[in-house]
């Protein structure tokens, strides 16, 4: 079984930027070409110029937010947000949207180094939360970044943290 650790978080507020749609119809896997990758580099952008204007910042580190809708199944289009954490909205650039997260529970995995590029989020909601007797408590997964830990993904040292609400 895969480790992991269970920790109880308030509300998390995020300001960023959000895609809805297929992801990976220009370039698939972990690339800085496809839809989530070209999010990442426009809002660093922003956030690199503009970080003054992100007010209540909490932390460097970056959130990506994987939001499941009904009847997604329908589709190959997803929701993805990228940010970081404020301590509230208040004064939120204009380029910028608000995501707030509720209190609850999360299975936290920390994936290293090639297991990065794996298919991890098909494990995580086949194989890891049953054998874990765990279910997702909200429609959504979080990949945090840590700027301490994650370098990118072809550095073999990196770490990058997994996030399931869990009940």
């Amino acid at each position: 079984m895969v480790e992991f650790t269970i920790t109880n978080k308030k509300k998390i507020t995020l300001a960023g930027m959000d895609f809805y749609g297929n992801p990976y119809k220009e370039a698939g896997g972990w690339s800085m070409e496809n839809a989530i990758g070209q999010l990442w580099k426009r809002f660093s952008a922003f956030y690199d110029k503009n970080k003054s204007a992100v007010k209540h910042l909490e932390s460097e580190a970056g959130y990506e937010v994987w939001i499941d809708f009904q009847g997604k199944a329908d589709t190959k289009d997803d929701y993805i947000f990228v940010g970081v954490a404020v301590k509230k909205l208040k004064d939120l650039p204009l380029e910028l949207v608000g995501k707030t997260l509720p209190e609850t529970k999360y299975a936290i995995f920390t994936l290293k180094g090639a297991e990065i590029k794996s298919d991890w989020p098909s494990r995580v909601a086949t194989t890891w939360l049953t054998a874990a007797s765990l279910q997702r408590s909200y429609p959504y997964i979080i990949e945090y970044y840590d700027p301490k830990r994650f370098k990118g993904v072809d550095d073999e040292k990196a770490e990058l943290d997994i996030w399931v609400p869990v009940k």
